[in-house]
């Protein structure tokens, strides 16, 4: 099966990216970590004129995925997967304003409830939003919450790949950014790029995302399930993570080094909508036919 975007497609994600681009996200995920959600609210009302918050009820899950590579691509803060994910094939309907859930075990915290105009567990409205808890990722501020409410499987699984496609655009950010400082960097009169180790090192990066991205689109077109790709990008982003975090040094973890938010973001990620214990054990059922 050959995988090729349409027109419209290609359209759509790069006026995604054009307009994330020139909207220095690292700026507002900085102002959200930091309590200041205005330009965060700012740029989420620019992408729901995109259209991004109805694409799960009036698109299909490829438009869902370019939307949400690109959100990770350019660490756009915010219950996305909440919002505009889960929630609208759950109830049936688009969301209005900005909406969050916690979904017990796999989601126990609601993602940015202080600033969600409605907050939900599963599918029922929460009886209580209760302290927050803290996250490796300051721009995930998440709260605990009382409630009762069913999953709907189908919003599961969107979920779960929206998380997938996250994954896979921050993987690739990193990627990116570190190939460009390994060209700037220079050791002992020489880029640090041109040493094999690094090269093969960035080439393995490279490899397990280009192996994660079909597992993305197949689980988008229905073919295989969304855990596969959750497995595939969870693994591949976290390679990407540490092998950034090497070539850059200690620097790379620094809070004032923008690569800081995509390291601990994907950390967030990668047990965010079912561990990858959880979605392993998943797959492994569909495989044998448990």
């Amino acid at each position: 099966m050959k995988f090729v975007l349409s027109d419209d497609q290609r359209d759509f994600a790069a006026s995604l990216e054009s307009l994330l681009a020139a909207s220095d996200t690292a700026a507002v995920a900085r102002a959200w970590a930091a309590g200041d959600p205005a330009p965060g609210l700012t740029l989420w009302k620019r992408l729901a004129e995109q259209g991004v918050t109805m694409l799960a009820t009036e698109a299909t899950p490829v438009e869902v995925t370019l939307a949400f590579e690109a959100l990770g691509k350019y660490a756009v803060p915010g219950p996305w997967v909440e919002s505009a994910a889960y929630l609208p094939v759950a109830l049936g309907h688009e969301v209005e304003g900005i909406a969050t859930l916690a979904l017990p075990p796999h989601v126990p915290y609601a993602l940015d409830a202080d600033i969600a105009d409605q907050v939900y567990v599963g599918t029922s409205p929460a009886a209580s939003v209760g302290k927050r808890v803290g996250s490796v990722d300051r721009t995930r501020r998440l709260f605990e919450v009382t409630g009762d409410g069913e999953s709907d499987p189908a919003a599961f699984d969107l979920a779960v790949l929206a998380t997938s496609a996250q994954l896979l655009g921050c993987g690739e950010r990193i990627l990116t950014d570190s190939v460009t400082y390994v060209k700037q960097r220079k050791q002992f009169g020489r880029e640090i790029g041109s040493y094999q180790a690094i090269k093969h090192a960035l080439a393995d990066v490279r490899i397990a995302l280009d192996f994660a991205r079909p597992l993305v689109q197949g689980a988008a077109l229905g073919a295989v399930p969304a855990s596969a790709a959750k497995v595939a990008c969870a693994d591949a982003a976290y390679l990407a993570s540490r092998t950034g975090l090497q070539v850059h040094g200690a620097i790379g973890y620094t809070e004032e080094f923008d690569l800081s938010i995509w390291l601990t973001k994907v950390r967030a990620l990668v047990t965010a909508w079912g561990t990858p214990a959880h979605h392993r054990a998943e797959l492994l059922a569909t495989l044998v036919g448990a």
